[in-house]
């Protein structure tokens, strides 16, 4: 009998010191795909393009993406669009679902609060699809280690929460859904901070308005939500 398993790639945006105006929240993303529903003719499209773009096996990441900085110092503001949206389509193309739990730092006195607060979001939002967790034989959780508390938060909850949970340290350039993972943190990110009128010079050059990136990018992605 084939094991039913579901992959879980998991990112995050923010990190846990003190409240700053400009990163004003935590944020997690949990992507999940069912290993059934194969995506390589998705993935192997991918590296098709990026290939062609002198960009083959490299990991995208978004918010450097947008600030121009990084990889992408050098590069115009066509190509890196051109990175973006590959990504985003790419996302749209597969069979994959999410949910993001969002901290307000602010709201966080220390790193303890915080650490607690994300592991009560995490769990209520587990909660909501209880059902749906449960119908898996194994869950892989990938996460390429970048913070230890979230590490620890992942590897309490899982386990505690689901009988055959597997925690896989990864390395973003060889998961396309971890890029994945990594996208929806800041597509998440952007959206928090527009809720509060914050839009930097970045995210105004590459999206042109709050209204613009809510309709090409956010409202696109509710089919996808858990």
């Amino acid at each position: 009998m084939v094991e039913n398993t579901l992959s879980c790639f998991i990112d995050e945006a923010g990190d846990f010191g003190g409240y700053e105006a400009h990163s004003p929240y935590y944020i997690v993303s949990v992507i999940t795909h069912e290993q059934a529903d194969s995506i390589q003719a998705e993935i192997n499209g991918l590296e098709k393009y990026l290939a062609s773009l002198g960009y083959a096996h490299h990991a995208i990441h978004t918010a450097p993406l947008i600030r121009r900085e990084g990889d992408y110092k050098y590069l115009d503001i066509e190509l890196r669009k051109k990175l973006f949206n590959l990504l985003f389509r790419f996302t749209r193309k597969c069979p994959l679902h999410f949910f993001a739990a969002q901290i307000k730092k602010s709201e966080c006195a220390d790193s303890d609060i915080l650490e607690a607060k994300i592991t009560k979001e995490i769990k209520a939002q587990l909660e909501k699809r209880v059902d749906y967790w449960h119908s898996f034989d194994k869950i892989i959780i990938y996460y390429d280690n970048g913070q230890k508390p979230l590490k620890r938060i992942l590897n309490i909850l899982f386990n505690t929460m689901f009988a055959n949970v597997e925690v896989r340290k990864i390395s973003p350039v060889d998961y396309k859904l971890f890029q994945v993972a990594d996208l929806i943190c800041t597509l998440e990110h952007i959206k928090a901070k527009i809720d509060i009128g914050q839009f930097s010079n970045s995210e105004k050059e590459f999206f042109s308005s709050p209204h613009l990136f809510k309709k090409d990018y956010w409202r696109k992605l509710s089919a996808q939500r858990m």
